[in-house]
C-alpha cells in the first residue's frame, strides 16, 4: 500500500483530497503546517491557525487517519518572509504563494513526508498531473490546469520541478469547487461550508501594508500625476537592426522624473505600493481614479496616472533573466535564439494571453500579442502550451 502525507490546512479542499485518497486505497497521514510564529511581527489578534489546526484534526478523526502538526515557522521566516521584505525594499512585488509552494510545501514539507516513509505528498490544489514517456524512455511529468477554470491554481505551482512533481498528487484536480463541497457535505466533514482563505499563504488574515510597515519604516514622499501624453514611449521609435533590439526597447522600464508631472499628494513609503494599485493613494479631485504606474524607492516617489487605460500602465514585452528562468518541462527548454509560441499570464486568474518566447543570451523575452496592464517586477510570468504549464520566471 502506497503511503501519502496530505497537507491538511483546515480547509475544505485538502479535507476532500485526504478523503479521496483514502477511498482510493492509499495509506493516508494528515499533517498540519504551522507556518507563523514571530511575535516581532504581529499578524492578527485572532489565532486563526489554532482554529484551522483544530478543523484539520477533526477531519483526520472523521476519516480515521493519523494526524500531527509540524512547525515550519522558522523555514517560512527565512525563505519567504525575509525574502518578501527584501523584495519590497527594492521596489519589487513578490508573490509569496508561488514561493510558499516551491520552498515550503514541496520542499521542506515534502522532505518531512519522505522522512515518514511517504511515497507521495498531496495537497488540495485545483490542478492536475499526468506523465508521458520521453524520447529516451524517461518519465516526464506534466503540470496541467485544473478542470474548474474558475479555481485553476496551476499558476501557483509554476516553479515546481520534475522531481517535486514525481512525488506529488493532486486528488481534486478533476473536480469543481461545488463538487468538492458536495463531497465534504456528504461525508459530514466539519470544513464542508468553511469559507476559502483570503490571506497570504503564510500569515492568514492580514492587510499587507500593515504587515510591511512593521519591518519597512514609513518615509514620507510625494505622489506625482503623469499626464497620458508624457507616459507613453517618448520620442520617435528608433529603427531596429534585429528582433532582439526591438524586444529590448519594448521591454525597457521608462524612467520617470518629477518634472514629468505635478505633485498631487503625499505617501508614507514608495515600497508599500505596487504597479496597478488604486487603493491607498488617498488623492481626490481627479476626473478618473489614479493608478500607480511606477514607483521609485531610491527617490521615494510614486508616479500615477488617471484611469485604468492610462498608457503608463501598459507594456507589451517583459524580460526574465537566466537565473530567474524555470522550466517545469526541462525537455522543452529553449536553446539560445530559440522561439516558442505559447499562452502566458502574469498574475493568478488572468485569462491566458497569446505570446512568444525569445531566448537570448542572459535570459528570455516574453512578447505578448497585446499590451498587458501592470507588468510588475518581482511577480511571476507563467507560460502554457494548451492546458499544460511548461515554464515560468520572475519578471525583471
Amino acid at each position: 500500500m502506497k503511503r501519502v502525507v496530505v497537507g491538511l490546512s483546515g480547509g475544505v479542499d485538502s479535507s476532500v483530497a485526504a478523503y479521496l485518497l483514502k477511498e482510493q486505497g492509499y495509506e493516508v497521514i494528515g499533517l498540519f503546517m504551522k507556518n507563523w510564529l514571530d511575535d516581532s511581527v504581529t499578524i492578527s489578534r485572532e489565532c486563526e491557525w489554532v482554529e484551522d489546526s483544530n478543523d484539520a484534526m477533526m477531519v483526520a478523526e472523521k476519516l480515521g487517519i493519523p494526524f500531527q502538526t509540524v512547525d515550519l515557522s522558522a523555514e517560512y521566516k527565512a525563505r519567504i518572509v525575509d525574502y518578501m521584505f527584501g523584495e519590497y525594499e527594492r521596489g519589487r512585488t513578490p508573490n509569496p504563494d508561488v514561493l510558499c509552494n516551491r520552498e515550503i510545501k514541496f520542499d521542506v514539507f515534502l522532505k518531512i513526508a519522505l522522512g515518514l516513509g511517504a511515497d507521495y505528498v498531496a495537497t488540495g490544489h485545483y490542478c492536475r498531473k499526468d506523465e508521458i514517456t520521453g524520447e529516451n524512455g524517461e518519465t516526464i511529468y506534466r503540470l496541467l490546469a485544473g478542470k474548474d477554470e474558475n479555481k485553476d491554481q496551476s499558476y501557483f505551482l509554476c516553479q515546481l520541478s520534475q522531481e517535486q512533481l514525481s512525488r506529488t498528487l493532486f486528488p481534486i484536480g478533476e473536480l469543481t469547487k461545488p463538487e468538492v463541497r458536495q463531497i465534504a457535505a456528504g461525508e459530514e466533514l466539519v470544513t464542508a461550508g468553511k469559507k476559502d482563505s483570503q490571506g497570504l499563504c503564510f500569515v492568514g488574515k492580514v492587510r499587507l501594508p500593515e504587515f510591511l510597515q512593521q519591518k519597512l519604516k514609513p518615509k514620507e514622499g510625494v505622489i506625482i500625476e503623469v499626464p497620458a501624453s508624457h507616459a507613453d514611449y517618448a520620442g520617435e521609435v528608433p529603427a531596429f537592426g534585429n528582433i532582439e533590439e526591438e524586444l529590448a526597447y519594448r521591454s525597457r522600464k521608462i524612467q520617470y522624473t518629477k518634472t514629468d508631472g505635478a505633485v498631487v499628494g503625499k505617501h508614507q513609503g514608495a515600497h508599500y505600493f505596487t504597479k496597478g494599485q488604486r487603493k491607498g493613494l488617498n488623492v481626490g479631485g481627479t476626473e478618473e481614479p489614479l493608478f500607480v504606474i511606477d514607483t521609485d524607492v531610491a527617490e521615494n516617489v510614486i508616479y500615477t496616472g488617471q484611469g485604468k487605460n492610462h498608457p503608463g500602465l501598459f507594456r507589451k514585452t517583459l524580460f526574465v533573466t537566466d537565473d530567474e528562468l524555470h522550466w517545469v518541462r526541462e525537455d522543452l527548454a529553449l536553446p539560445s535564439d530559440g522561439v516558442m509560441k505559447v499562452e502566458a499570464r502574469i498574475r493568478y486568474r488572468q485569462p491566458l494571453q497569446q505570446a512568444r518566447l525569445y531566448k537570448v543570451e542572459g535570459g528570455m523575452y516574453v512578447d505578448f500579442a497585446e499590451a498587458q496592464s501592470a507588468i510588475t517586477e518581482g511577480q511571476f510570468v507563467a507560460w502554457y502550451i494548451k492546458d499544460e504549464l511548461v515554464g515560468s520566471g520572475v519578471i525583471s
